[in-house]
C-alpha cells in the first residue's frame, strides 16, 4: 500500500508561478512510476506529466509543456510539479498518482494508476 498526500496548492494570478508537491508512504516509492493528473470542474481527470522512477525522464501533456516541470526525490518519497507561466486553464484539482507498470507512458488513463493522493486545489484568476 502506497498513501500519497499532496500540497501546495493555492491561488495564483495569471502568469504566476506554484510549486506543488506530494509526500509518499511505504519504502518502495522508488518501484513507482509518478504521475500527475488535474480535474477541472465538470470536465474528467487528464494527465498532466509523469517521471520515471529513477527520475531520469519526463513526460507533458501537450498543453502544459514547456510550463511544468516534474522532478522526484526518492531518498524523500516526495515528488514535485513546478507550474510556471500558469494560465487560467490550468485551474483544476490536481493529483499524484503512483503507477506499479515498468514503462513511463505518454498519455496514460487516469484508470490506470494504482494509488491517489486526495488532491489540491489550484485556482488561477486573470
Amino acid at each position: 500500500q502506497v498513501a500519497l498526500v499532496e500540497s501546495g496548492g493555492g491561488l495564483v494570478q495569471a502568469g504566476g508561478s506554484l510549486r506543488l508537491s506530494c509526500a509518499a508512504s511505504g519504502r518502495t516509492f522508488s518501484n513507482y512510476i509518478m504521475y500527475w493528473f488535474r480535474q477541472a470542474p465538470g470536465k474528467e481527470r487528464e494527465f498532466v506529466g509523469g517521471i520515471s522512477r529513477s527520475g531520469a525522464t519526463t513526460r507533458y501533456a501537450d498543453s502544459v509543456k514547456g510550463r511544468f516541470s516534474i522532478s522526484r526525490d526518492n531518498a524523500k518519497n516526495t515528488v514535485s510539479l513546478q507550474m510556471n507561466n500558469l494560465k487560467s486553464e490550468d485551474t483544476a484539482v490536481y493529483y499524484c498518482a503512483a503507477d506499479s507498470r515498468v514503462v513511463l507512458r505518454p498519455s496514460p488513463s487516469a484508470s490506470g494508476m494504482n494509488y491517489w493522493g486526495k488532491g489540491t486545489l489550484v485556482t488561477v484568476s486573470s
